[in-house]
This record gives C-alpha cells, sequence and structure tokens, in this order.
C-alpha cells in the first residue's frame, strides 16, 4: 500500500512508520518543517496550506497530529491552540482528499476516549453518547471535522485512542521516575478507570484498521482490560518492584494541574474495545501486567 501520515514524528507515528516500511509499504509523510526527501510533503494545518501531491497514488491517510494535550495547563489559549491544532488540521485533510478526482479510499482520523466525558464505572462503547467537558466537545468537533470525506465516500474511521504505554514517551514515561523511587501511588481515591492500550498494539489496530473494509465510524483503540488507577498503581509498582504508598489527594492534583488534572488525571473512563474484537483484531498484550512487562522489561 501507498499511505500518507500525519504526526510521524510523534510516538505513535513513528511506530506504525516503521511498522509499515518494515512490512514493504510506501509511507508519504505531511512535514510541518521543510521536507528532506521525496518521501515527505508540507503542510500548515493551522495556516490551511497543504501539498496535495502527498496524496496522489494513496490507498489510505492516517492522521494523528494534534497539540499535546497534557503538556501543560489548560489556559484559555492552551485550550485554543488543543481544539484548533486538531480541528483545523483535520477540516484541511478531509477537504483536500474531498476534492481529487481519485481520492484515498480510507481516512482513519485520531480522536480519543474523552469522547464519553468521565462516567464512573460505566461501560462505554462507540454507541454511548459524548459526554461532558473540554475534552469531550474538542472530540466532538474533531470528529465532525471528517464530514467531507464521508460526503466523498470515503471509508472513515475514528480512531478513539484510550492512553497509549510506552517507555519511550506519552503518560507512562512521566509516571516512571516517581515510581522508580519508590514515591508513586494512586491520585485521588483511585477508583477512577482508565482505558490503556500498549504502544505495540496501538500500531497493530492502526494498520489493521487500513484493511478492516467492514469497520467504520468510531473505533475505540483500548485494551479489553480497563483498571482502575488504585489497580494500575499497584500493578505498576509489582512490575518494578517498588512500593507504591504515596497517594496524591484529590485537592493536590486540582491545584497542581487544574482543569487539565480534573479531566485527564481524575476522570474515569471505562472504555470497551469489543468493536475492534469482533471485527477479527487480536492483541499481543491484553493485559496490563503482560503489556507493563513488556514495555518495561
Amino acid at each position: 500500500m501507498k499511505v500518507a501520515i500525519t504526526g510521524s514524528t510523534g510516538l505513535v507515528g513513528k511506530k506504525i512508520v516503521a511498522r509499515l516500511e518494515g512490512g514493504g509499504h510506501q509511507v508519504v509523510k505531511l512535514v510541518r518543517g521543510k521536507p528532506k526527501d521525496q518521501s515527505e510533503f508540507s503542510w500548515d494545518p493551522m495556516g490551511g496550506k497543504i501539498d496535495p501531491k502527498a496524496f496522489e497514488g494513496a490507498d489510505a491517510v492516517i492522521h494523528l497530529a494534534g497539540e499535546n494535550i497534557a503538556s501543560k495547563r489548560w489556559s484559555s489559549e492552551q485550550k485554543a491552540k488543543i481544539k484548533q491544532s486538531r480541528v483545523k488540521g483535520t477540516e484541511l485533510i478531509a477537504h483536500t482528499i474531498a476534492i481529487m478526482d481519485n481520492p484515498p479510499r480510507t481516512l482513519i482520523s485520531t480522536s480519543a476516549v474523552g469522547y464519553y466525558g468521565s462516567r464512573g464505572s460505566e461501560m462505554l462503547s462507540e454507541k454511548s453518547t459524548s459526554g461532558k467537558g473540554f475534552l469531550a466537545a474538542v472530540c466532538r468537533d474533531w470528529e465532525d471535522a471528517t464530514k467531507s470525506a464521508e460526503h466523498k465516500g470515503l471509508r472513515v474511521v475514528h480512531a478513539r485512542l484510550g492512553v497509549v504505554l510506552s517507555r519511550e514517551g506519552g503518560a507512562l514515561k512521566l509516571m516512571l521516575p516517581p515510581f522508580l523511587m519508590g514515591g508513586g501511588g494512586p491520585l485521588g481515591n483511585g477508583q477512577q478507570y482508565m482505558s490503556w492500550i500498549d504502544l505495540d498494539d496501538t500500531a497493530s489496530a492502526f494498520i489493521y484498521l487500513l484493511t478492516a473494509d467492514g469497520v467504520s465510524g468510531p473505533v475505540n483503540i483500548v485494551s479489553p482490560d480497563p483498571v482502575t488507577n488504585a489497580e494500575f498503581t499497584k500493578t505498576l509498582a509489582s512490575v518494578i518492584h517498588r512500593p507504591a504508598f504515596f497517594a496524591v489527594p484529590e485537592f493536590a492534583v486540582k491545584m497542581m494541574f487544574g482543569e487539565m488534572g480534573e479531566e485527564c488525571l481524575l476522570g474515569s473512563n471505562r472504555v470497551s474495545a469489543d468493536k475492534l474484537v469482533s471485527s477479527g483484531f487480536k492483541f499481543a498484550y491484553p493485559e496490563l501486567e503482560t503489556a507493563l512487562k513488556h514495555e518495561l522489561n
């Protein structure tokens, strides 16, 4: 296949590119800087500029790019940047391929399990309604931004990502230092659910969806084993052979991280992987302990 991809230098993007190229597929990367070689094409999502030649002859597009949600506190400016980076970039890609005479057949556009909002212990599927809060609103607009591609007749998949586990980056990399020093522990009461997925399974799911012609619309990219924060803390501590007694009170999380902490760290997302599994996808690391051992040992 020939696959065009945004966000190719990110944690998930690098893994997908390596897998695709290792499998003999041609990968075209949309980059914000100056292209380094013939495999790269420039785009400016905020400026509304893109080189349409990037999509010529492509079978599919994987759209991963967007401002990091948890990189800093959510000021009004940062929230606008998070939303615009997702919505404007997605609209630009969808519109560009929609006006092509021979567009790619498939668009896999990233979304997030934040679509559902914080819902306690309720098991959430792709049929569940959207929730409340900033992330839920961003995800709704993010997914709606693909409409022009859908109207063109492309198979559009909204890949609702959970927390991607990898020692190389993301949440797990940030958690490790305090845990390794024996200072880890649950956040708040620890009963909030966390829907996670191993990085290798994440890349496998995206590549699987490239040719899963019967699958479209929202797809939860999470493991079949959502756990509470307390369970995650206990398992991580066990895998790295450290204690984890230093609980962080809810008020402290809110004080340190503000609204971002309330939604990302204290919010509860118990999300089902049934649609992905029932379509035929096989997880390599479906359980938390095996995933953590794979990433950390």
